[in-house]
């Protein structure tokens, strides 16, 4: 049975392949804390993620492992669907903040890069965008 089969397909398995490596990264340092764990559930509603599927994740990360990419677009692709998802409520602490930096790292970013990308997506996604990156955008999409 293959992992489609298990999760379903679209939108949904895309929300499992983030969540699966999220919960690498949590993991990579030995045992989940009592503290990640908390982030973990967190992300887990946020990514709508079953118990099940939480369960099945958390037993055996490494059975799910971090996807790169070559193309900068597709690695940009992928934060900015977890962005999406994590802004659903208006809230990002700083915990998500990091596991963010560690997952843009894993997606094949440099640890410069990775702070510079998250630092704009925050000010984008909370919406406090300057005159001149509005202005662009507004121009962007008359083109």
């Amino acid at each position: 049975m293959s992992f489609s089969d298990l999760f379903g397909s679209g939108e949904h398995l895309r929300n499992l392949s983030h969540f699966a490596s999220i919960v690498n990264l949590a993991a990579v340092d030995g045992e989940i804390n009592d503290d990640e764990e908390l982030l973990l559930k967190r992300f887990a509603r946020k990514l709508d993620i079953s118990q099940e599927e939480y369960d099945r994740v958390i037993e055996n990360p490494k059975a799910f492992p971090l996807s790169s990419y070559n193309s900068v677009e597709r690695r940009l692709e992928r934060l900015h669907d977890l962005f999406r998802i994590i802004f659903a409520d208006h809230i990002i602490d700083d915990e998500e903040t990091e596991l963010i930096k560690r997952y843009a790292i894993g997606l094949g970013f440099s640890s410069q890069a990775s702070e510079g990308i998250i630092k704009r997506s925050i000010q984008i996604f909370s919406g406090q965008l300057n005159f001149e990156d509005y202005r662009y955008l507004l121009e962007k999409e008359a083109e």
